[in-house]
């Protein structure tokens, strides 16, 4: 397997789930190729990235691990450049990495999420009823105008990100999960986003509010020498953004997608065979929103799996692969099904690393699809499935767009 040439990952994500399948003729693990010829690993079997989530030998923290970051090889206009520049609780190690993420989990416990369900149930219905101002039979792109718009509303409500700045702050988020972009490109983006976070800091150091933002510079301020500083909190504030908006957005696009193509297990969900859980569960398994995960490295020489990763390699997590292993769920692992007993999954990472905003994820969805289907039973796709394009980079799992008709109950016939 160590003589094996890498695979050079495809920067347009044309295909994630046939790549995905071809990095597994090579094992649990297989080096890979990144933009401007950068070597590392991707981890694309379920019990290997178990072990390795949770393997001290493995950092997030390219500024202590990467020896390629630390010289100075890896410069400000690499595409994936945002992924190292990040300085959050995703890019630390040990102690700086409880340090960091203690005060953004305080703010998102599965109870202080639970009281969030009306405020999420008051939002959807605003999206709906904006939806069903279209005129009949005219073509949506339900992605933009529903599953992006709101988990990006609702991030960016509790971060208190005003109506005037979001496009671009998410835009931002949107920029770094694109694999495909130009290195000119990436150093603007970095440097638009350090400049857009810290003016909204500097802002809320004014005018503090009711959010997340204000209450997280008023721990900083508290917590003095441990506290965060600006760049771990314009890192936070980054990583919250981008995580709370796309990965969402993902999940229930691919959920109405796999709804619409899947009549059958439609209507067992609607005549109460299945739930909206299984629905939420299964797609993240077979339909990660993350397709694969930068950036984690090798703090020492690390053998596995008849190959050796080398100490400072870089190791990607191949989130999309590995809820398709076939060691776990079988031949099938491949076909979405909601009747499937095994649904476990990884796409929330697994170990310190795991996503703080799972709770909120699931909620949105849960609120969401049965609102979404209830107030548009003849909701189908505007064109045939194959058409779809994919989101086009290799970070993320996702479609482009996802032209629909929406169709009201007194339409339905």
């Amino acid at each position: 397997m160590e003589s094996r040439c890498p695979v050079i990952l495809d920067t347009t994500g044309k295909d994630v789930h046939a790549e995905g399948a071809h990095l597994r003729e090579q094992g649990p693990i297989a080096q890979v190729e990144l933009p401007q010829g950068i070597r590392a690993w991707t981890v694309v079997g379920h019990d290997l990235a178990m072990k390795l989530l949770t393997d001290p030998r493995v950092s997030k923290n390219p500024r202590q691990h990467w020896d390629a970051y630390i010289n100075g090889e890896i410069r400000s206009d690499w595409p994936l450049a945002s992924w190292t520049a990040m300085d959050n609780m995703t890019t630390t190690y040990g102690a700086d990495h409880t340090r960091l993420r203690r005060p953004v989990v305080k703010a998102f416990t599965p109870r202080r999420v639970r009281a969030m369900q009306p405020y999420i149930e008051k939002t959807v219905t605003k999206l709906l009823d904006d939806l069903a101002a279209v005129p009949p039979g005219e073509v949506v792109d339900l992605k933009r105008m529903f599953c992006y718009r709101l988990p990006a509303s609702i991030i960016c409500d509790l971060f208190g990100i005003p109506e005037e700045s979001r496009a671009a702050i998410l835009r931002g988020g949107e920029m770094t999960t694109d694999s495909s972009i130009t290195p000119e490109e990436a150093e603007a983006n970095v440097r638009d986003w350090t400049a857009q976070f810290q003016q909204l800091l500097e802002a809320k150091r004014r005018h503090p509010g009711d959010d997340l933002t204000t209450d997280l510079i008023a721990s900083a301020e508290e917590d003095g020498e441990t506290g965060m500083t600006d760049n771990e909190l314009i890192g936070t504030l980054f990583v919250a953004l981008g995580a709370g908006s796309e990965t969402v957005m993902n999940l229930v696009t691919h959920a109405v997608h796999k709804l619409l193509t899947h009549p059958d297990q439609r209507s067992m969900v609607e005549d109460g065979r299945a739930s909206w859980d299984d629905v939420i569960e299964e797609t993240l398994r077979a339909e990660s929103p993350i397709n694969m995960l930068p950036l984690r490295f090798a703090v020492e020489d690390i053998e596995l799996e008849g190959v050796t990763i080398p100490k400072g390699d870089p190791i990607l997590m191949g989130y999309a692969a590995i809820g398709r292993d076939p060691e776990v769920h079988g031949a099938n692992a491949g076909e979405w099904d909601i009747t499937r007993t095994d649904k476990d999954h990884l796409s929330f990472g697994y170990g310190t690393h795991f996503c703080f905003g799972a709770p909120l994820a699931r909620l949105e969805a849960q609120v969401a699809l049965p609102a979404l289907f209830e107030r548009f039973p003849g909701l189908s796709l505007a064109l045939d499935a194959e058409e779809l394009q994919p989101q086009g980079t290799f970070i993320m799992n996702g479609w482009k767009t996802l032209p629909v008709r929406l169709l009201a109950p007194a339409e339905v016939r």
